[in-house]
Order: structure tokens, then sequence, then C-alpha cells
């Protein structure tokens, strides 16, 4: 296992932060981290008192990658490389894609490689002036290993996409925002503040519709129109039915703040 203070996990508010803790390697992950990373992201799908996730990096970074000293200490076999990848680092990107509860990435510093890429895999991202992202695996003769080439082109486009595969090129921070890469770019002292008043406008709503709307949209990227209609009407069935769906409706009417329980 990891080092107790090498990925910190809390809640406050019916959010959810998961720091990667390891500023001395630019929050470079290991194995055991991605372990880690997966287990709190499932920690936090199970807790129902967890509305929000928010994923950010200790120091002067948001993450660096893999930590390669770790990866390379031993020869392996191309089927060992594979299920090295899917059996651990993926994992990671699997439990992200898992949930239906809202992931924001706070991101400060470097974003490079997989950092990038788990950047990518949150719904969300919103950077400090000093955020800079990088899918840097050809610059090491690599390709894209945790959904980069997936992610991406759905971000900015095919085109753009290419551009900073095939280069590796850096893009800062104002740049990311031009190309939709991050939603809003703050101070670096105010990020972490800004997200989390994000995230709290998020917690006022009803989580289950909350749910639903990104399960709608994730879905929706990989159906036709007809498909699309018919899985959000059922969708549209079930937040009716709840309490919380009532609560909102009176609350608007009434103009004021909806109290939730997610039922």
């Amino acid at each position: 296992m990891p080092a107790a203070e090498d990925l910190l996990y809390s809640t406050r508010d019916h959010i959810a932060t998961i720091t990667l803790s390891r500023p001395h390697r630019k929050n470079a992950f290991t194995l055991p981290m991605a372990d880690a990373w997966a287990e709190a992201l499932r920690r936090a799908d199970a807790d129902p008192d967890v509305r929000v996730i928010v994923v950010t990096g200790a120091g002067d970074a948001f993450c660096s990658g893999v930590d390669l000293a770790d990866f390379k200490g031993e020869q392996r076999t191309p089927i060992q490389e594979k299920r090295l990848l899917t059996e651990r680092v993926h994992q990671v990107a699997r439990a992200l894609d898992d949930l239906d509860k809202p992931v924001l990435a706070a991101v400060a510093g470097p974003a490079v490689g997989a950092g990038m890429d788990m950047a990518l895999l949150c719904d969300l991202r919103f950077a400090g002036r000093s955020a800079r992202f990088c899918e840097g695996y050809i610059k090491v003769g690599l390709v894209p290993g945790d959904g980069g080439c997936w992610l991406l082109p759905r971000v900015v486009g095919q085109a753009a996409a290419l551009r900073l595969l095939w280069t590796g090129d850096f893009v800062d921070a104002a740049e990311a925002k031009r190309l939709g890469i991050v939603e809003d770019v703050f101070e670096d002292a105010d990020l972490l503040d800004e997200v989390y008043a994000f995230a709290a406008r998020l917690v006022a709503r009803p989580p289950a519709a909350l749910a639903l709307i990104k399960r709608a949209v994730r879905q929706g990227a990989n159906h036709d129109l007809r498909t699309a209609l018919d899985l959000i009407s059922s969708h549209m069935a079930v937040v009716t039915s709840m309490d919380d769906s009532r609560e909102a409706y009176a609350a608007f009417r009434e103009k004021r703040t909806g109290t939730y329980t997610g039922s």
C-alpha cells in the first residue's frame, strides 16, 4: 500500500476530496497509489453522504503521470505489460467512468501523460494559472496509455487532439480554456476555493437528477437520438417519482433553497 500521505481522502459538506500527495515527484503515481485512488473513488461512490468529488494535487503539480521508476523496474512480456495497465492503472479510469456523481478536477501546475488523461476523465476541469497540460507519451516513444486517444478528441475535436498527441506540446491554462480542456482559469491561490464554491452549487441540486443527467450525457455520446430519447424518458420517470423532485419544484415556486435527501 502507498504511504498514508501519498493519497489523501477527506469529506466535508457532501464533497469528497481526493488529493494526490507526492509533491516531491510532482504527484507521479505508483501502482499502489493507483490501487488507493481507485478505492477512494469507489468509496466516494458508495457513500450516500457524498454528492460531488474533487480531485486535485498537492504542492505545485496536479499529476506528472505514472512514476516511471515504479514501472520500469522489471522486464515484462507484452501480455504482462497489457495486464499491468488493464488490471492496475486502468482501474482508476474504470472507477471514474462508473461514477454517476459529478467529478471536478482542480489542476494547478503540470498535468502530464496519464496525469492529463486522469484530468480528462473528470467531468469538468478548472485550472490555476500555473496549469500546463501535455500528452507527452510520444516524447518517450509510447502511445497514450490511459484513454487519451479516446478522451481528448471528444473534448477538443480530432484535429486539435492529433496535434497535441503527435507533438507532445504543452498547453498553458489560457490555451486550455480556449480549446475547452478547462472550464475556467483562476489564480492558483483561489483555485480550490472556486472549485469548492462550484461544487457547493451542485450539492444544492437534487443528487439523483444530477446523476441521471450525467448518465444521459455520457450514454448519448454513444447512441443515436431515438435511443437517447428512450433512455431519458426512463430517467424522467424515475426522478419525477422522487421526493427530491417534488421538493425542487416546491422550492422553485416558493423562491427558496431546496433541501434534498437523495430519496
